[in-house]
């Protein structure tokens, strides 16, 4: 059953009529336990209490359903506008970012010069960016944006998907660069052909590719919730004496915020994932999707209106 529902959730994350409707009434209803608001200031408030309270923070706009060059446009300038904001207030935080929103389907040259102008801001004002991965069909070309991006800009990372079986050929490539990689389960419905189905199976396999790439000496941020694979990361690492330079954990907003607490207390470093914008649907539906539960809360809030 759950897992007809975690698809039935992903297959509507794509629906931009039910994106419409949504907008109107969902961050009332909910949605804002996952995501800062709507505005570029939602984000800097969000993360400014997380500052406070010890965490970092990436901060990202949201743009999935672009149309045209022009909104592709509208979404780098968010961007640029983030970085500055961000550098202005004093945040300690990054910049997240999904090539689609800058129109990565619509003219891969036009995404490349975006990507270009964002990264030359970013390296002005020394902040690092992350070039967040999509589903399988976007996987490719993110990973040979990034290569020919990092040639020029050195702040630059990007994520794995442990679900996929490319992934480890993705790693042994990427990881031999020193790449700094933040490394997913994968929340795509995607086929059994390139994914992994069983939970086992994508544990398994992110667990060795933490493992991987902290071996191979390169940077890794640790992007989970799951409590009992956090726990024989720690006891992996602390065998190995790897120090805690060398990793950061991350975690999504408005998530697991008490293991968030408990690893700023032991001393980690922990990363919080901040996203904003008008197009929020996907992103909210796909952490639904994640833990049905969280429907069920949606659906409570809903009652009580």
């Amino acid at each position: 059953m759950e897992k007809l529902l975690r698809g039935a959730l992903l297959m509507i994350a794509k629906n931009k009529g039910a994106a419409l409707l949504m907008r109107r009434y969902g961050m009332r209803f909910g949605a804002r336990r996952f995501v800062a608001g709507e505005t570029l200031n939602d984000a800097i408030a969000a993360v400014q209490k997380l500052n406070q309270a010890g965490k970092e923070a990436t901060i990202d706009h949201l743009g999935e359903y672009i149309r045209n060059a022009a909104d592709a446009e509208n979404s780098a300038n968010q961007c640029i506008q983030a970085l500055e904001a961000m550098d202005a207030a004093g945040l300690r935080s990054n910049l997240s970012l999904k090539l689609t929103s800058l129109g990565l389907d619509l003219d891969r040259a036009q995404c490349e010069r975006h990507m270009r102008t964002i990264l030359q801001t970013a390296m002005k004002l020394n902040r690092f960016v992350r070039i967040d991965m999509e589903d399988y069909t976007h996987c490719q070309p993110t990973v040979d944006l990034y290569h020919k991006l990092k040639e020029d800009y050195e702040q630059l990372g990007i994520v794995l998907q442990a679900y996929l079986y490319r992934t480890a050929d993705d790693l042994k490539r990427l990881g031999t660069a020193g790449t700094n990689i933040r490394i997913v389960k994968g929340a795509y419905k995607e086929s059994e052909k390139v994914a992994y189905s069983k939970k086992s199976d994508v544990d398994a396999s992110y667990e060795t590719l933490v493992r991987r790439h902290l071996e191979n000496g390169a940077y890794a941020a640790i992007a989970t919730h799951d409590e009992a694979l956090i726990s024989r990361l720690e006891d992996w690492i602390r065998s190995r004496d790897i120090r805690r330079d060398r990793f950061e954990f991350q975690m999504l907003y408005g998530i697991r915020e008490d293991l968030q607490d408990r690893l700023v207390r032991q001393g980690y470093k922990v990363r919080v994932y901040v996203p904003f914008g008008e197009d929020w649907f996907g992103y909210f539906m796909r952490r639904l999707a994640e833990r049905p539960a969280n429907l069920w809360f949606l659906l409570r809030n809903w009652r009580r209106k």
